[in-house]
């Protein structure tokens, strides 16, 4: 009978990209998720009954417990920028982590692969960071040999980012960053997942693996290139940080008030990351470790932001027609 891999968030931005790739690999995948009626688009990844969605929350222990029987290896995704709520910082990051290693090994599964984020650190002054790194020393308490896996910002099909700042620009004559300077390694998400199909497999030895993209780029370096990508002039405005706390004070108020119904478009904690470069460190293993050549933004761009465009499909179209010479 072919292998079993539970994949926890396996239909999120990442999840749904390692489990396509397993299944391609033959495995039956176990897609763990709060609403598995929300996640029935994972089914068609592989053959009949191969990729299944199934109810669990990492908060509770039977619920972990059943999702991981009979699994031979197990990949956490979830994650949160939530530090409210049941589901904060410490449920999902810190106690969800925890829970599923410490079950996983109980169940007698063989191998893990933690999604964590470059910057994890039980010390940091960003409480995201903190809990980021809480989670991956809770994992390797119980999995030694897990794999984990951090990396920069993503991008992707499905992306918050690149995806959220160009429906702005469909509406703002400006585009407003914080931290336009601090520098990033953007990733492509289907190398990320490349990459933890490796540890599921056996190919990559446990240990921490930061993984950034070709290119290390600032905030602003990155706004840029995506308002080339939709053919929009918008003027790119850095607010500086001590702008932007007092502003993301009132942003974290309004949401605590309105118990999330206005949601703050940026946090205190996210200003509080951004003071930080987010890039792979110099003695990091990375993907030269895991023979994998990363993808550049640039190829992968204009695939999905297309739509923004002010032509959107049409644009190429009319910049060939521009070419065309009257007879």
């Amino acid at each position: 009978m072919s292998k079993l891999v539970t994949i926890f968030g396996g239909s999120g931005f990442v999840g749904r990209y390692i489990a396509r790739r397993m299944a391609k690999e033959g495995w039956r995948v176990r897609v763990a998720t709060r609403r598995p009626n929300d996640a029935l688009f994972v089914r068609p990844y592989g053959v009949v009954g191969q990729v299944e969605p199934v109810q669990a929350n990492i908060r509770d222990d039977a619920s972990v417990r059943a999702v991981l029987k009979g699994a031979d290896a197990v990949v956490n995704c979830v994650g949160t920028f939530d530090k409210g709520g049941k589901n904060n910082f410490d449920a999902v990051q810190v106690e969800g982590a925890e829970r599923i290693a410490r079950l996983a090994a109980e169940e007698g599964v063989a191998r893990m692969v933690h999604i964590s984020a470059i910057g994890a650190d039980e010390e940091a002054d960003s409480l995201y960071a903190t809990s980021k790194g809480k989670g991956e020393a809770a994992v390797l308490t119980h999995m030694p040999g897990a794999v984990i896996l951090r990396p920069s910002v993503i991008f992707g099909n499905e992306d918050a980012l690149f995806n959220r700042f160009a429906t702005m620009m469909r509406f703002s004559p400006v585009l407003p960053v914080v931290g336009g300077e601090t520098k990033f390694q953007p990733v492509y998400v289907d190398d990320v997942a490349r990459a933890a199909v490796k540890g599921v497999l056996g190919q990559a030895a446990g240990g921490v693996y930061e993984l950034g993209g070709p290119e290390v780029m600032t905030f602003r370096e990155m706004m840029r290139e995506m308002l080339s990508v939709i053919r929009r002039r918008r003027a790119i405005i850095n607010l500086p940080f001590f702008v932007a706390g007092p502003m993301a004070s009132i942003m974290d108020l309004g949401q605590t008030i309105t118990l999330g119904l206005v949601p703050a478009q940026i946090t205190r904690d996210q200003v509080r990351q951004l003071h930080h470069d987010n890039t792979v460190a110099s003695d990091a293993q990375g993907f030269a470790a895991l023979d994998i050549e990363p993808t550049a933004m640039e190829a992968v761009l204009p695939d999905y932001l297309w739509r923004f465009r002010p032509s959107g499909q049409y644009a190429e179209i009319k910049d060939s027609a521009k070419n065309l010479r009257a007879h």
